[in-house]
């Protein structure tokens, strides 16, 4: 498979991007971002010769790029910023838009295409709920699913524990997996259907969605991890 991966710095990104590059069955992968993913926090990556960095600045228009951007099986979508602090406004441009930008510029060029997108826990599908970020997630999981793509995945992970070295990007983050990391063990022992996961659950996962036929369109914790 020929993968292609937005956000590949990012804590899902560095996950898939890791999984990517050990599967045999992935040929090439094409790491589509502002910087390059081969400066990933995780450090050295395993068989990196199949991976191309594609650095593009311009993220809601891919003209300059649009030969580039053919002859792909997958793309996972990692990209995503918190709503803290923004407008809906704000956060609509930089999620729904930015997203659909992507988005309708592959389904253009990859009719065959399996597009995977990294939503969030308690999305709100109906697009009228009361909490402004799961209305807006919402927004974007809807649109992506009526895209003329071969399938179209929406990934909703709760709470991901980080392993393989693999850190998150923002530094509130860090501190925030810093604190909570020694109590995920206990959390996971105690209460085993808990909305947990890992970055290699989630990152096989999304590559099991590109190979398999797989029935549900939105997949929560559950479906991550059994998958």
């Amino acid at each position: 498979m020929n993968i292609l991966i937005f956000g590949a710095t990012g804590m899902v990104g560095q996950a898939v991007l890791r999984e990517c590059l050990l599967d045999p069955g992935v040929a090439r992968v094409v790491a589509l971002g502002r910087s390059p993913a081969r400066e990933t926090p995780m450090g050295r990556l395993p068989e990196a010769t199949k991976l191309e960095d594609l650095i593009h600045t311009d993220m809601y228009d891919y003209s300059a790029i649009a030969e580039r951007l053919s002859g792909f099986d997958a793309c996972f979508f990692c990209l995503g910023v918190s709503s803290a602090g923004m407008t809906e406004a704000a956060y609509t441009r930089v999620t729904h838009d930015l997203t659909l930008a992507a988005a309708t510029a592959l389904a253009q060029r990859n009719p065959q295409m399996v597009f995977t997108y990294v939503s969030g826990r308690s999305t709100d599908s109906t697009e009228r709920g009361p909490v402004m970020w799961a209305r807006v997630k919402g927004r974007t999981e809807n649109a992506l699913l009526r895209l003329p793509f071969r399938a179209a995945y929406m990934f909703r992970p709760g709470v991901i524990e980080p392993l393989d070295g693999i850190k998150p990007k923002s530094k509130v983050y860090r501190l925030a997996y810093f604190l909570l990391m020694p109590y995920l063990s206990l959390v996971k022992f105690l209460w085993p259907q808990a909305a947990l996961t890992t970055t290699r659950q989630v990152g096989q996962a999304m590559i099991a969605v590109a190979r398999l036929r797989v029935s549900k369109s939105i997949l929560e914790v559950a479906d991550i991890n059994a998958l």
